[in-house]
């Protein structure tokens, strides 16, 4: 895999990366899955997932079951993935659903094929294959659909303050968008839901120059 210079995309911000949501195999090498078993790594490192949060009515905590999400190809970092989990329970992340409060959780890990485990796995959703599209400039990105945008500016649903301001209080800049707008039909399981109630994930993260340094989930939106 070919390693992006950065800059363009994360400091100038005038190119980003878009990417798709294919169901065949495709030709060429995939950048990553969505639905489907989590990577194989998380087999050994369940604990790495599992959470204990304070429950919002009292004192006592409460374990959080996740499910898995996406696995995508780290595009500054070839021999790393960045895989998201999302609780099992809707009312959770709607309640947690902006930094530092927000309950998506997203890893950095080393690169991992995917397990044979179906522990993480969603039922909403039918396994497709990411495929890296082209790099554009960030403007043409904003009149078309995608399943993931690495870099460039945000594509809002909501443009309000108030999700960024922890964020840029602790220093931390936009890296990538999830959009399920970009979703294809085969996607959703019949009777599925759309875990974002067709929105959109932001993901934030610790950059300085060329470095990207830690990531989270900044917020989600929707309609």
């Amino acid at each position: 895999m070919m390693r992006e210079n950065p800059i363009h995309i994360l400091q100038h911000r005038t190119d980003c990366i878009l990417y798709y949501a294919q169901l065949d195999m495709p030709n060429e090498s995939t950048a990553g899955w969505i639905g489907g078993n989590a990577p194989a790594y998380f087999d050994n490192e369940k604990h790495v997932i599992d959470k204990q949060e304070k429950s919002s009515t009292d004192e006592q905590q409460k374990s959080t079951t996740y499910l898995f999400y996406l696995s995508l190809m780290h595009p500054f970092k070839p021999d790393h993935m960045i895989s998201i989990f999302i609780p099992g329970d809707y009312d959770d992340y709607v309640e947690h659903n902006i930094y530092p409060h927000c309950a998506i959780q997203v890893i950095e890990h080393p690169v991992s094929m995917e397990s044979s485990k179906d522990t993480f796995t969603n039922p909403d959703l039918i396994k497709h294959h990411i495929v890296r599209g082209e790099m554009i400039h960030d403007s043409e990105a904003m009149a078309v659909p995608f399943l993931i945008k690495v870099g460039g500016t945000p594509k809002w649903i909501q443009q309000e303050d108030y999700y960024m301001t922890e964020l840029h209080a602790e220093s931390f800049s936009f890296f990538l968008q999830v959009d399920e707008e970009g979703y294809p039909e085969t996607l959703i399981a019949d009777d599925g839901s759309y875990p974002f109630g067709f929105g959109a994930l932001y993901v934030y993260a610790k950059i300085k120059g060329s470095e990207i340094g830690k990531l989270v989930a900044g917020f989600w939106q929707f309609s």
